[in-house]
């Protein structure tokens, strides 16, 4: 098989089998395609953590929910926090490896871009320009229709249901004193933490990140770093892990889900609140439908539909969890599967993680919009453009946790004068069920962005000796000529 065969192999996301880790003389890190058996679907069901067994069991979970939900008056705050236990255990237990996996996985990436040239520039060239441009699209997209359709649609509501009680008066007055300059000033005192340890201990995810590239950069000799053998190490514990993690997935998602649709008062579902929901999802459908499809199609002439159902179990547990740093080592194995190098996978999905919001960009106009038109209030073409620019960076800056987005809400209505009342108090209500859609949309665009710079950078795996050191890296020649032909 010649060197352009197999370049071409690597980076196809449709047809790519599993790579399989061999041991050959002196070469501790080639990469083997293996034909697996093909699987009946009674066994695709049985294997451990698949796609399927996932989809049953969300699928049960919301049908149990439902059922509860419309029989029973109220379910007791005790029975819910119950019933979540083993999901809150299999969520933590995910986000306790997430640190240790942004770290290493960032230090063997740089360690890998290092020895490859121009191959480092371009990757993080690429890799920000798509995160950059697919929220720029969400934004544009989200703001232009909540502007000429849904602003028509919500209706002004009564006095009486604008009154905030104390409780939600308290609730935004807390997170009120966030202004839109804070962002910018967060973001730089974030990125070079004054105490790394901290920043650790705190989840200071964007510190860590920084920090993990200035290490790996400043490794010198791969083959003599004791460092770099103990990170190895790490990652090889990480793995079993993640593989452990990912086969509990179906039971995790089950009980995460479940008695969260406990919660959900739906006969309170006004017609402002449908609204509200409908535009929320049609924003973040014309992202998945659309926007990343056309861009998968453009540049690898896959299938993107089919890419994505593949990589399923990631976007699935990113719903079930509503957390995008919670999901990224389910995101990472998914990757792997599809044939996307470790190198690429492992450089953009942190990132990823933390600057690609993808769906809360959407959904923020379309909540400050919300506010404004059910409080009698016209935002003008100006705020519509701050709108935009408000959320652009605010969406960049979030924390990837759950409901992180509550907080920019309030600071970007603030920014257009638009008074923060009583219906703030429904958006707090259903946050945590958009939540697991806006999640789901930033993960989805983590995935295509890797394969889609995986296409357009030509960079794959090099291989590397017994000692670290790397034996092979790619031909930028030939990598050249096909980012010409893209």
């Amino acid at each position: 098989m010649s060197s352009n065969d197999l370049r071409e192999e690597a980076v196809s996301t449709e047809k790519t089998q599993p790579l399989k880790h061999v041991q050959s003389p002196g070469v501790v890190e080639t990469m083997e395609r293996v034909e697996e058996p093909k699987k009946t679907l009674w066994e695709k069901v049985k294997t451990p953590g698949s796609v399927y067994q996932i989809l049953i069991s969300a699928a049960i979970a919301i049908a149990i929910g439902f059922a509860v939900n419309t029989t029973v008056d109220k379910v007791p705050v005790a029975a819910v926090d119950l019933c979540g236990i083993p999901g809150r255990i299999w969520l933590r237990a995910l986000k306790a490896i997430v640190l240790p996996l942004i770290v290493v996985s960032l230090i063997l990436a740089v360690q890998r871009l290092r020895e490859m040239s121009r191959g480092g520039a371009l990757l993080a060239r690429w890799t920000i320009g798509y995160y950059l441009f697919t929220t720029l699209v969400a934004i544009f997209h989200s703001t232009i229709l909540v502007a000429l359709v849904w602003s028509k649609q919500f209706s002004e509501v009564d006095p009486d249901s604008r009154t905030v009680d104390k409780d939600l008066q308290k609730d935004i007055d807390s997170r009120s004193a966030y202004q839109a300059h804070d962002i910018v000033v967060e973001l730089f005192d974030t990125l070079v933490p004054d105490n790394i340890v901290a920043a650790f201990a705190n989840d200071i995810l964007l510190g860590v990140l920084v920090a993990s590239i200035i290490l790996g950069y400043m490794i010198k000799d791969p083959a003599t770093s004791s460092i770099l053998r103990v990170v190895r190490e790490i990652e090889g514990l990480i793995t079993i892990a993640i593989t452990f993690l990912i086969n509990m997935a179906p039971i995790g998602i089950f009980f995460l889900i479940m008695p969260n649709l406990f919660k959900l008062d739906i006969k309170e579902v006004g017609i402002n609140l449908g609204l509200l929901i409908g535009a929320g999802l049609s924003g973040m459908a014309i992202q998945l439908v659309i926007v990343y499809p056309i861009l998968y199609f453009a540049v690898t002439r896959g299938n993107p539909f089919a890419y994505w159902f593949r990589n399923s179990p990631a976007w699935i547990t990113a719903w079930g969890t509503a957390s995008s740093a919670g999901t990224m080592p389910v995101t990472l194995k998914c990757l792997q599967a599809r044939g996307v190098p470790d190198t690429i996978a492992k450089f953009a999905i942190p990132l990823g993680t933390l600057v690609n919001m993808d769906g809360t960009a959407i959904y923020l106009p379309i909540t400050v919009t919300f506010l404004a038109a059910t409080q009698g209030q016209v935002i003008t073409p100006g705020q519509y453009v701050v709108v935009f620019l408000t959320s652009t960076l605010a969406s960049i800056g979030t924390t990837p946790i759950p409901s992180a987005s509550l907080v920019l809400i309030i600071m970007i209505a603030n920014s257009i004068n638009v008074q923060v009342t009583g219906m703030y108090g429904v958006i707090t209500a259903i946050d945590w069920f958009m939540d697991r859609f806006r999640t789901m949309v930033n993960v989805t665009g983590d995935l295509y962005g890797a394969a889609i710079v995986t296409k357009i950078t030509g960079i794959r795996d090099p291989i590397v000796d017994a000692d670290g050191t790397i034996i092979e890296t790619i031909d930028e020649d030939e990598n050249g000529k096909r980012n010409s032909q893209v």
